[in-house]
């Protein structure tokens, strides 16, 4: 019997310079959470000024995935469970993570599997993950 995986979509936020480990840490973290595996993974979101984060394009590069970014005010146009005032104050957008996978995923808040999961590396830097279903058609 062949299994057909659901493909997901994952938002990524984190401190400036957080280390890959670290992330790394945070993605394994929210896919165990929500019964899911990397091979599910489509692709890897988060926002334009992240354009740069280099935890975030080698995750992309191990992975084999795409990493897309999207505006402040594309992120800040997408409704969800989990607003923040800290970082609408720092990002210009009041989610990155949730709101990254749900555009990457062409997916609606309902279809979010994993809401902004945090986690503190043992670094001290913060990683944030966002897992939404992938509704992109597979090419």
């Amino acid at each position: 019997m062949n299994l057909v995986l659901m493909p997901v979509a994952i938002g990524l936020g984190c401190d400036r310079g957080t280390p890959l480990a670290t992330v790394v840490q945070a993605l394994d973290a929210a896919l165990a959470q929500a019964g899911l595996a990397r091979e599910q993974v489509r692709v890897l979101a988060s926002i334009e000024a992240k354009r740069d984060e280099v935890a975030f394009i080698e995750l992309a590069a191990q992975g084999g995935w795409p990493l897309r970014f999207f505006s402040a005010a594309e992120l800040a146009a997408v409704p969800v469970p989990n607003p923040s005032a800290t970082v609408l104050r720092h990002m210009g957008t009041p989610s990155v993570s949730e709101a990254a996978a749900l555009l990457a995923g062409q997916a609606t808040a309902a279809q979010l599997l994993v809401e902004k999961f945090k986690h503190k590396g043992a670094d001290g830097r913060n990683a944030t993950v966002s897992i939404a279903t992938y509704s992109s058609p597979l090419v």
